[in-house]
């Protein structure tokens, strides 16, 4: 069955993309309509399997995994002022606008600020692909996007660690932030001094294909090892791929991974996240999702473009920065299902925020869009991989 599942996603993805570009949106939209369709929700042509979200989870590793291939270290650390005004300002918008309309729903303080939270998270996953169709990728816009995503991934995380041990969570603190450091210092060193000799001794190994199995060895080990310490999974894979790129192997790993990961991993992660939508009840709480959705997609477009204009960029800069951060994807849908375990979430309201998390994914690729091409009327979108 799964055989047959995939041949349907990667056929119907392909031609949706197609058709989305053709429509003049990016194709990564019409992948993520195109799942929606073929899911349980309206066709059922493809269930929820444990296998298809492991092979997600490895597209959406491989996707961030090239677009740290595609970062210039040089512009990534010249990024720091823009990246830190971005990443705070679109987390402490949505932080301020959760916790009141939370207060307006009846919900206790702890819970409140619970909200806010899973409302500052970001996830760039689906905003990478946009970029890439956009040309945007490796600009000044681009670097501070990925940034700004590290800074908001580090921050949220922590500031959730810190809330729990308030709420009576068997949480230590000082512990998280350790863990925290421990990870980027020993990523950053371990990125610049032993990724270039692994791939130098590695692949001189005679067998075939050593240089991309030593880069994907790589990348899959700074992924787990991020996640092992509480950064998310994608943030790893994203720093493998920064470290991969100061090396004399980019352009070989560049082209081979990207080969691997559009004939299949990619477009299974995006048609996923539509077949992984519910819209049971949803009609009991409509009103309450469409206030979270509004709040979630301004505050976070806003903070975030605020945070952009004040380090330097033009509004159309700025407003398409905030954009491609207000997809909250995979990591707010884990903060959500943390705040289902431990009561911060009641079921109906979990349920409403996985909706509200399907929004911001499925309408940030047109807001990049509208965005971009305003600061740039010659753009055109490159074709849907």
């Amino acid at each position: 069955m799964l055989i047959l599942q995939l041949a349907i996603i990667l056929i119907a993805s392909k031609v949706a993309g197609s058709i989305s570009v053709r429509l003049g949106q990016p194709s990564v939209l019409g992948k993520l309509l195109i799942g929606i369709i073929l899911g349980p929700s309206v066709l059922g042509l493809v269930n929820e399997t444990v296998t298809l979200a492991q092979l997600s989870q490895l597209g959406v590793i491989l996707l961030m995994f090239i677009a740290g291939l595609e970062t210039d270290i040089d512009d990534f650390k010249q990024s720091g002022k823009a990246a830190s005004f971005v990443g705070l300002g679109g987390i402490i918008m949505p932080l301020v606008g959760g916790y009141f309309v939370g207060g307006m729903f009846g919900l206790s303080t702890i819970e409140s600020w619970f909200l806010g939270l899973l409302l500052s998270a970001t996830s760039v996953s689906i905003s990478v692909q946009a970029l890439k169709e956009l040309n945007q990728l490796q600009s000044r816009e681009g670097t501070a996007i990925m940034g700004a995503a590290v800074i908001d991934d580090v921050v949220v995380i922590i500031a959730l660690a810190f809330l729990m041990s308030f709420a009576g969570g068997d949480v230590n603190l000082t512990a998280v932030i350790l863990k925290k450091i421990a990870f980027f210092a020993g990523a950053i060193l371990v990125g610049w001094k032993a990724v270039p000799w692994f791939l130098e001794k590695f692949g001189r190994l005679k067998v075939t294909e050593t240089v991309i199995s030593s880069a994907l060895i790589i990348c899959f080990v700074f992924a787990y090892f991020a996640e092992y310490t509480g950064v998310a999974a994608i943030i790893g894979a994203y720093i493998a791929g920064v470290a991969i790129s100061a090396t004399k192997f980019k352009e070989e790993v560049f082209e081979k991974v990207e080969t691997i990961s559009y004939s299949i991993f990619v477009p299974v992660f995006f048609t996923s996240i539509g077949i992984s939508a519910h819209f049971n009840g949803i009609a009991d709480n409509l009103n309450l999702i469409v206030i979270l959705t509004v709040l979630a997609i301004l505050t976070k477009l806003v903070g975030a473009a605020l945070g952009a204009k004040l380090s330097g960029f033009g509004w159309n800069s700025a407003m398409g920065i905030g954009s491609a951060m207000v997809s909250r994807g995979e990591v707010a849908l884990i903060i959500a299902a943390i705040g289902l375990e431990t009561n911060m979430l009641t079921q109906d309201m979990f349920a409403v925020l996985v909706v509200v998390i399907l929004v911001t994914t499925i309408v940030t690729p047109p807001m990049m869009k509208v965005f971009f091409n305003r600061g740039s009327k010659s753009l055109e979108p490159v074709q849907p991989n």
